[in-house]
Order: C-alpha cells, then structure tokens, then sequence
C-alpha cells in the first residue's frame, strides 16, 4: 500500500500558522491510513495465533519499542515523544487483537455447528 500525503510545505519552509496546520493536518490523515494497516494486521495475528493466552506477547513488546527507539534516533524523533506514543499504540492494538482473537473464534464456532 502506497501512502500518499497531501501536499504541504516542508516546515522549515512554514511562514504562517495556517501553513503549519496544513501539514500537521496532511500527515494525521497519512498516518490514519497508516494505523489503519497496522491494525489489519493485528487482525491477521488474531486469526494466525492459535490461543489466547499468546495474544500479549512482552519479549515482542519490548522488541517493537527497542526498534522504535532506534527508528526515532536516526529519523530526529525525539524518544520521549516515540516511545510513550508506541507503548499506547501497542497497548490499543493488544486491546484491539483481544477482541478479534475472540471475534474470529466465536465465528469459527458458530460456522461449524
């Protein structure tokens, strides 16, 4: 999936308010998209995982935020921005693939009277 951002000014190149907000706003809806793949995948690992008991997973947790950090360092992300952002993300995602784990079982029960 190619995700394409609206056009925007760079913000160095910013000289109004307006300018900054138009990019702030064309990133969010990237990101959206974004999000919104990393959730399809959250739903892949629900129907992939074989129990429930492995949906929280904190050896992979800590994985995902050590990459982060790492990804951050090299973008000029500050880290005390990265990782409590991620740490959520993980949690809602966690949350999320919880109740497509369930979802998916009762529809696999429910088919196979």
């Amino acid at each position: 999936m190619l995700i394409e951002i609206d056009d925007h000014k760079a913000p160095a190149d910013c000289q109004t308010m307006a300018e900054v907000r138009q990019g702030v706003d064309a990133l969010d809806r990237a990101l959206v998209k974004l999000l919104a793949e990393r959730q399809g995948f959250m739903d892949a690992a629900a129907r992939i995982k074989p129990h429930r008991g492995v949906v929280r997973d904190e050896a992979r947790i800590e994985d995902v935020v050590a990459k982060v950090r790492a990804a951050a360092r090299d973008a000029g992300l500050s880290e005390a921005i990265a990782e409590p952002v991620w740490r959520t993300l993980i949690d809602r995602c966690i949350a999320y693939e919880f109740g497509a784990w369930d979802k998916t079982r009762t529809a696999e029960r429910d088919s196979h009277p």
